[in-house]
């Protein structure tokens, strides 16, 4: 079987582990530092902040910003829970605004339309599959309603929008490094800000809440959603690869999105002008979805569902209305094929053949 996602660890992944474990200084350290610098340097960002993992990053993002009990947050249903979750672990309310059919990203007419109606407090925009979300259109909304502009960039390390990296936009992002993202560290996350104020409140509600070079000196209550120096050791070297990693996932998605363009029912994902999507996901659409997941799957080709159900119509979010149309169809005709960099020609080949080429396409 073709598998979706392919994380890969060599030489220098574990030579750069054994040389932590060797130092001793396992847990927060000197290497998270350096690798805090780096991937700021690498996105364009003034700070950077390492955490234990994605949702921890969203969350003290979010408690960074001053977001809390009594605001709410516009954001997309269309998307990991974690979106949602880290709003409500902070306090606050998420509201669901529809998304655009085509991106499968938070609409911002629909996400202004909802920060009006509900005087929201912020925005947390998705770059879902890897695709960065209209940002220009957000800034604007954000300045013009006075709000606050997370990015969750857990899926799109390496994209760009109008040649600036995802995660330079708003007021904060969050980053995932689950094994099954563009680059891992196991499992880790980091936040990025040119805020200097924000900086150091994140620095701070990670760590215990504590302030300046006294260990005992909690200023504010906080969480340990410290980074280790053993995952911030692999990230380092995960971080050198992941241009060349991206650059192969874009490669093998056009591969694949010219394969699609005559086979019947069965829709490429887009990539608007001015975006650079880093395909964390090739996310194609069908109406029979099931039928060409199972199809897929006879032929050995690994496929997945991201995401089957809104977040507001899963069950910790009974109670949470949305109109968000768009999105619930997306729900039930979304599909995601594997586009990793491990993928070699051959397996390009199998997985063309399988989706049908105009030569040999058999009807699904």
């Amino acid at each position: 079987m073709i598998s979706l996602s392919d994380p890969r660890f060599e030489t220098e992944e574990i030579d750069a582990v054994r040389t932590v474990l060797e130092d001793g200084m396992v847990a927060d350290g000197p290497e998270v530092r350096r690798f805090e610098t780096e991937f700021a340097d690498y996105c364009g960002a003034d700070h950077a902040v390492g955490t234990a993992n994605g949702t921890a990053a969203l969350h003290a993002a979010l408690e960074a910003l001053d977001i809390g009990e009594g605001d709410t947050v516009v954001t997309t249903p269309l998307s990991f829970v974690a979106s949602a979750n880290a709003i409500r672990l902070a306090g606050a309310t998420p509201v669901f605004a529809d998304i655009d059919p085509l991106t499968y990203n938070l609409d911002p007419s629909a996400a202004e339309r909802a920060v009006r109606e509900h005087d929201a407090d912020a925005i947390l925009v998705v770059h879902l599959y890897g695709l960065p979300a209209d940002m220009h259109a957000f800034q604007d909304i954000a300045a013009d309603e006075d709000v606050d502009l997370i990015e969750d960039c857990a899926q799109a390390h390496g994209a760009t929008y109008r040649g600036q990296s995802v995660g330079t936009f708003g007021d904060a992002a969050a980053f995932s490094f689950y094994p099954t993202k563009n680059m891992t560290t196991g499992e880790g996350g980091m936040i990025l800000t040119d805020d200097n104020r924000v900086a150091e409140r994140v620095a701070s509600y990670i760590n215990h809440g504590r302030t300046g070079d006294d260990a005992y000196a909690h200023t504010r209550v906080g969480h340990n959603y410290r980074m280790t120096s053993i995952a911030a050791a692999i990230g380092r070297v995960q971080l050198e690869r992941l241009p060349e990693w991206v650059k192969r996932r874009r490669q093998n998605a056009r591969r694949l999105t010219a394969a699609l363009d005559d086979v019947v029912g069965i829709d490429a994902p887009v990539e608007p002008d001015g975006t650079n999507h880093a395909y964390h996901q090739y996310t194609v659409r069908a109406e029979d979805r099931e039928e060409l997941k199972e199809h897929l799957a006879d032929e050995g080709v690994d496929s997945g569902v991201y995401y089957p159900t809104p977040i507001h119509e899963l069950g910790a979010y009974e109670g949470f209305d949305a109109e968000t149309p768009a999105a619930e169809t997306a729900a039930d005709e979304v599909l995601s094929l594997p586009v990793h960099p491990g993928l070699s020609e051959a397996d390009l080949d199998r997985i063309v053949e399988a989706l049908g080429t105009p030569r040999n396409r058999t009807p699904l």
